[in-house]
């Protein structure tokens, strides 16, 4: 899977090329910021017009994940939808997909601030987990150690740039595995704030590459 591995508190883990976090040990996948029909949600408020793919490249993405992993737990970590009323208006197919996806397996979704979670899919919704000594939230607290998302970290090494992870020796932030979702650069000052002075970055792409976190 072209991953990379690596250990927090008591767990080995693997980020992986996706964007994705997978803990073997627990058979599970992890991910962040899907933002699912964020095309929907800008042209319903007049925003900017995309081409409505997004959510079919996520799913695919999703699927791949699952299936190379062999996943029987997912855990979404929030903003899984741009907002509440883009969830209601997924698409009959990739409604189906989603469930697809869901059936057999244990499915969390973990509430962000843009979305409470999507209750009419089913799966367990809650304001955040805790797995064999790791907590699990959408935005970044002082409890460690954690796995979080929302902040979408990217960095950039001559000729590459890409979404990233951020990790230290007490907490995850994972990238934004979503489409159209953008990113923060890692220097800044929020960023910067929150991860130690050895922090790395793992740049997302077809394999994962580790370096000294951009600051």
């Amino acid at each position: 899977m072209n991953g990379y591995t690596f250990t927090l508190g008591p767990a080995r883990l693997m980020a992986l090329p996706s964007g994705g976090l997978y803990w073997p040990d627990q058979r599970l996948l992890v991910v962040s910021d899907l933002h699912l029909g964020k095309s929907e949600r800008l042209a319903r408020r007049g925003g900017t017009l995309l081409p409505p793919y997004e959510n079919i490249v996520t799913l695919q993405r999703l699927d791949h994940d699952i299936d190379a992993t062999e996943a029987r737990h997912v855990l979404c970590l929030g903003d899984s939808f741009d907002d509440l009323t883009a969830a209601d208006h997924l698409a009959e197919p990739d409604q189906l997909w989603l469930l697809r996806l869901m059936a057999g397996r244990r499915w969390t979704w973990v509430e962000g601030n843009h979305d409470a979670g999507p209750v009419e899919l089913g799966g367990s919704h809650l304001a955040e987990a805790t797995i064999a000594g790791l907590a699990f939230r959408h935005i970044a607290t002082v409890e460690t150690p954690e796995i979080s998302g929302h902040y979408h970290p990217k960095a950039s090494l001559p000729g590459r740039t890409a979404a990233c992870f951020l990790m230290d020796a007490s907490r995850v932030i994972l990238p934004a595995y979503g489409t159209y979702t953008g990113g923060l650069w890692s220097d800044h000052p929020d960023l910067a704030a929150l991860m130690q002075p050895n922090a790395r970055a793992v740049l997302t792409g077809t394999r994962c590459l580790a370096m000294p976190m951009p600051r």
